[in-house]
């Protein structure tokens, strides 16, 4: 695939990006060398390999889902400044 200022002039546009003549030359030559070298590794034979998905062997490293005691809706209040009966009162924020 050949990038030319007309893609990147395209490209440019969809982004909402405003390039200089000089920039859009640069970022032509750029994509170009990006291109060419995604070309170069499809040159590669993977036949054999399996495709992976994850760069580690971890299948699962996170902890099993228990159940454990917690504190009463009391206790929970007893450290709380501002409070009624059920719930903890904080200060407006949103004023309208």
């Amino acid at each position: 695939m050949e990038v030319t200022t007309a893609l990147v002039e395209k490209l440019a546009n969809l982004s909402r990006l405003y390039f200089t003549d000089e920039e859009m030359k640069g970022y032509t030559a750029d994509l170009q060398n990006m291109i060419s070298f995604v070309d170069k590794l499809n040159e590669v034979d993977t036949s054999g390999v399996n495709p992976i998905l994850h760069m580690g062997d971890a299948v699962n490293a996170l902890r099993k889902d228990e159940v454990k005691g917690s504190i009463s809706r009391e206790e929970a209040l007893l450290n709380s400044p501002i409070k009624d009966n059920q719930f903890f009162k904080v200060p407006t924020v949103i004023k309208k």
